[in-house]
């Protein structure tokens, strides 16, 4: 039985930090957004965030580079068993990113996975940062040296990297190829790091003005809502999603209201 799906902050999560069984999530650079004076002028970045797999520390001895030899699957699996970067920010922000990198022990020479969200400049200008790294901008998927791969990445079918570990396809914002990343299992349940589907808590009075596609958008908004416990947006702090179940008839009979 369907229900009403809420959004409040998330408390006592700074940066973000949910470990998992299989992937931890850390958001490492939180996004902004704000107006300057007259007219529409506005200071932005985008949100970085790292998805790192269970046990992985750092040893370049262990570093190998996706292959294509054994086709667009494999490539994938291979890509997702080092740290894997979610958006890059905007060229503005490298040395925040890199410090950032460096309080986790990640080097730029061990990402192995960059997803690029949409192309925006400030979800993707640091890209020059990682040439080692297998990259998952928008739906093009290329290894190192620009090696473009297919795959079926669509609405209806997700790209499965690892255990509980998805890209779907999310469009709107940006157009018809927007993608967002899907950790399921972490501490605080499924986290769904958004790229600018979501721009922040609270956006619902404002993301249609920045959309490309708003109906399709939408359909993103509510499918990423069924399912996420946390949404990591593009432009703000993490937020939690709470899902509250619909009363039945004896339900609310039962509280002394009234029912059609």
């Amino acid at each position: 039985m369907s229900g009403s799906v809420r959004t409040e902050p998330l408390h006592g999560e700074t940066p973000l930090l949910a470990p998992s069984g299989s992937y931890s999530v850390v958001v490492l650079l939180r996004g902004y957004a704000e107006p300057l004076g007259a007219g529409d002028a506005v200071r932005a970045d985008g949100t970085v965030t790292l998805v790192l797999p269970r046990g992985w520390a750092s040893d370049s001895s262990r570093r190998s580079t996706p292959s294509a030899d054994g086709g667009t699957k494999t490539a994938l699996e291979e890509a997702v068993r080092g740290p894997i970067l979610v958006d890059t920010g905007g060229p503005w922000a490298r040395d925040a990113l890199l410090e950032s990198l460096a309080t986790q022990g990640v080097a730029p020479g061990d990402v192995t996975l960059v997803v690029g969200t949409h192309g925006h400049s400030d979800h993707i200008g640091n890209l020059g940062l990682f040439p080692e790294a297998a990259l998952l901008v928008s739906h093009d998927f290329c290894l190192p040296g620009g090696l473009y791969l297919p795959h079926g990445l669509c609405e209806t079918q997700p790209l499965r990297l690892g255990s509980g570990l998805q890209v779907w396809a999310t469009p709107g914002h940006g157009g018809q190829r927007d993608v967002s990343v899907v950790v399921e299992g972490t501490s605080l349940g499924t986290v769904v790091v958004a790229g600018d589907v979501f721009e922040r808590l609270g956006d619902e009075d404002s993301w249609q003005a920045l959309s490309e596609d708003p109906v399709a958008q939408q359909r993103s908004r509510e499918r990423i809502l069924s399912v996420a416990d946390v949404v990591v947006p593009g432009h703000g702090a993490p937020f939690r999603v709470v899902r509250e179940a619909a009363k039945s008839s004896e339900d609310q009979i039962c509280e002394g209201k009234e029912v059609a």
